[in-house]
């Protein structure tokens, strides 16, 4: 097995005068995020009634996503059919969908919620993928009535298809999802390939291999096999073995079938995630050649491709910007209580040590802060001690009414609300930042009081009580 790797160094408090992170190396993506922090001040996105508020960089994601699409072409056979399917749990929301599908980029739904949010972005069947451990037999229909391709997790969801495909003509592709049981990277919770991984068909399983075979030369309609090994914290050498166990086994049941069976391999996605500066590595085309290295015959034009990269799109093109409510000492050591915790950061408070995040300092104004670097902790505002978004941290002096920026915090943060305290959810903003200025495009508006209210059971308030 290969070995592992840490999930990101601890952030880089970098050289750069002022914002935790920041070098004087830092090049686009530093200087638009400094341009919309300034210009979200100075439009009123933020302040003392709306302290809080999350920006996504557009000019970034377009990058990204054609990085992913040049990373691919630049290794398969002309020709290759190649999916690549964003992750929605990433970031579900839907105007950032359909920037994804204007760069050609799918869906991977794992969810009834997710797979409506596809479908309102305007992702179509052919382009998006259901895959979830714990489907229900209403999903499956809904997915077979559209068209969606499917990847079954295990032998019992695979006889509900079954029934499906005797019921009556079925347009959807499906799959089977099998665990190479490979091992773990350094985040366990994110390791879908261990041996007891709840994901897929553990293939290593004793007689699983054989019965995964059988199960394809039973039914001719199964065409696609899928894995995915894990995200964050699992080496590429991981991924590409795993990516290289499923090949081997489409190979297998192919020779076995006499015949092209398996068409597609859907490999997933995980990419890891630099947490520790602005540079956005490891990168798409240095996976991708690791995979034309561990397995040639993946990319020779004989399977078509499905990816299903979610973090790696987005993570490094958000920002959480906060207000400092207050600024006060505690046992000698600086402590700015914002408006940006658990709530939004929830992985970081929990798991500070897997889930670092850089924090960058600003003035009232949106500018960067200067001054001597101080230890001091940065905290949100949630009532438990825990609530921090960085401890005993180096930046400048932070002091009432500045400005905290969290960092690559594009997926798996500002969009996966954690609704401790009932605090609202923060409203999200797309940015361009052009010669002209920054201009901004409201992608989700923030949550009201009220509507915590009403999902609280505001229309229910006499339920409990007797008659």
């Amino acid at each position: 097995m290969a070995s592992v790797q840490h999930n990101s160094q601890s952030p880089d408090h970098g050289t750069r005068h002022g914002a935790d992170g920041h070098t004087a190396a830092d090049t686009g993506a530093a200087a638009r995020r400094d341009r919309a922090v300034r210009a979200a001040v100075e439009q009123g996105l933020i302040t003392a009634t709306e302290p809080v508020v999350a920006l996504l960089d557009v000019a970034g994601i377009r990058s990204s996503a054609a990085a992913l699409h040049s990373a691919f072409e630049e290794v398969t056979a002309p020709g290759t059919p190649v999916l690549h399917a964003f992750a929605v749990k990433a970031a579900p929301l839907v105007p950032l969908l359909r920037l994804l599908s204007e760069h050609g980029i799918g869906a991977e739904v794992a969810s009834p919620g997710e797979l409506a949010l596809a479908r309102a972005a305007g992702i179509g069947a052919g382009r998006t993928v259901l895959d979830s451990p714990a489907k229900t037999p209403a999903e499956l229909r809904e997915a077979v009535a559209l068209g969606i391709a499917v990847n079954a997790d295990n032998p019992q969801e695979l006889e509900r298809i079954d029934a499906l495909v005797r019921s009556g003509p079925a347009s959807s592709p499906f799959g089977l999802r099998v665990n190479p049981q490979i091992g773990a990277g350094s985040i366990g919770a994110l390791s879908t390939a261990t041996a007891t991984s709840k994901f897929g068909v553990a293939l290593r399983d004793e007689g699983a291999r054989a019965w995964v075979v059988q199960a394809y030369l039973d039914r001719p309609w199964l065409t696609r096999l899928h894995t995915h090994s894990g995200s964050q914290g699992v080496p590429l050498e991981l991924m590409a073995q795993g990516v290289r166990t499923v090949y081997e086994l489409a190979e297998e049941i192919n020779a076995a079938a006499g015949r092209a069976q398996i068409d597609t391999l859907d490999i997933g996605g995980g990419l890891p995630v630099n947490f520790a500066s602005d540079e956005e590595t490891p990168t798409y085309a240095t996976y991708a050649r690791l995979l034309k290295d561990t397995v040639p015959g993946l990319l020779d034009g004989r399977y078509g491709l499905v990816t299903e990269f979610g973090r790696s799109l987005v993570a490094k093109h958000g920002t959480v910007l906060a207000r400092v409510e207050y600024a006060k000492t505690s046992g000698g050591r600086p402590i700015a209580v914002t408006h940006a915790g658990a709530q939004i950061a929830t992985r970081t408070v929990y798991d500070p040590v897997s889930w670092p995040l850089r924090v960058a300092a600003y003035d009232p104004e949106g500018r960067p802060k200067t001054g001597p670097a101080v230890a001091q902790d940065v905290a949100g505002p949630a009532c438990f001690a825990g609530d921090l978004l960085a401890e005993n941290r180096s930046l400048p002096l932070l002091e009432q009414d500045d400005l905290v920026a969290a960092l690559d915090t594009g997926a798996y943060y500002f969009t996966n609300h954690y609704a401790y305290n009932s605090l609202v959810r923060p409203g999200v903003h797309g940015f361009t930042a052009a010669p002209d200025g920054v201009r901004f495009a409201l992608l989700r508006a923030p949550q009201t009081v009220e509507e915590i209210v009403t999902e609280s059971g505001g229309a229910y308030v006499d339920a409990l009580l007797d008659d």
